[in-house]
């Protein structure tokens, strides 16, 4: 799908055909779609279709006549049939006159756009565009990392007798997603470093400044993400420490049990044993069968006291 966006009088509206100041947005376009988008802007069809793989890392690339600049941002997937966190790459090519957005998805950083509510918006000050969405892709981080530290807060508040091992994997998928957050918001940091040294890019004192606000939403991101992957590694590791104490304590007291049942077994196999009765305590007595009964039921409650003296019940 492509449309045609520019605004006017501080309003966005869209328009039919490309022309100045416009801005191009791309969402899943057809090959058909892309190479049309080319040819009339005058570039080539590999870098308007790049965003659309999911490998594709980011960078930033100086074209003759125009610049491409691939990021990644935050979207969720379905993953073990529950919602998760991933990165898929985000293509803005700065052409002279235009502006193109290329993604997979209809992305929430660039719906604020369409929905008015970015201060300042032009599609004709093109840079300062580029600035905008990026500031939006680090705030989006920023957002989803409160959204996973929640879970994980979530999954900790039940550390104890209902931990169950899909936490466990719950908090691997977590940390998984970190790993990814980390390593696209890294990539960025360096497109966000080229971007300062590019002297092509025409840049406005305001539009640094915007820049320089960026660079440090990303570095808090990333310092977001190392903190919050170091805490869920600690949860993980005290939630496996406590399913073993757990299974540690079930099998102590299986112990227990099974060393108290033991008393009466012996005693009954000692009773059961076929040999002549004078020699059998009890034997000959009518109250034998009780008094050896309770003897043992003497044994396993000496043994149990014992047991829990030591706290193995």
């Amino acid at each position: 799908m492509v449309k045609y966006y520019k605004t006017d009088d501080r309003q966005i509206h869209e328009v039919k055909e490309i022309d100045s100041g416009v801005w191009v947005q791309m969402i899943n376009p057809s090959v058909a779609e892309g190479q049309a988008v080319a040819d009339a802007l005058d570039v080539d069809i590999e870098d308007v279709l790049a965003a659309l793989d999911e490998e594709e890392s980011s960078r930033i690339e100086l074209q003759d006549g125009y610049t491409l600049i691939l990021v990644d941002i935050p979207t969720t997937e379905i993953r073990h049939e529950k919602e998760s966190y991933t990165t898929i790459p985000l293509g803005i090519i700065l052409t002279p006159d235009e502006i193109v957005t290329i993604c997979t998805e209809d992305t929430p950083v660039l719906q604020v756009f369409l929905n008015n509510r970015v201060k300042e918006f032009s599609t004709k000050k093109k840079l300062r565009f580029v600035y905008q969405i990026l500031y939006r892709i680090s705030v989006l981080y920023q957002s989803n990392l409160r959204v996973i530290d929640k879970m994980r807060t979530d999954i900790e508040e039940r550390v104890g007798n209902d931990t169950e091992e899909v936490d466990l994997i719950a908090l691997h998928e977590l940390e998984s997603t970190l790993v990814y957050f980390a390593t696209s918001l890294r990539a960025n940091s360096v497109v966000l470093d080229r971007l300062t040294r590019y002297k092509r890019l025409e840049q406005y004192p305001e539009d640094k400044e915007l820049l320089d606000d960026v660079i440090v939403e990303n570095k808090q991101a990333i310092e977001m993400t190392v903190i919050y992957r170091d805490i869920i590694n600690g949860t993980r590791e005290l939630m496996s420490s406590v399913i073993d104490n757990r299974l540690n304590n079930v099998m102590k007291i299986l112990t227990s049990v099974t060393i108290v049942l033991a008393i009466p077994t012996l005693i009954s196999g000692l009773y059961g044993m076929n040999v002549k009765t004078e020699g059998m305590p009890f034997a000959n007595s009518v109250w034998g069968f009780a008094i050896v009964c309770v003897i043992t039921v003497v044994i396993c409650i000496i043994s149990l006291l014992i047991l829990r003296r030591k706290k193995m019940l």
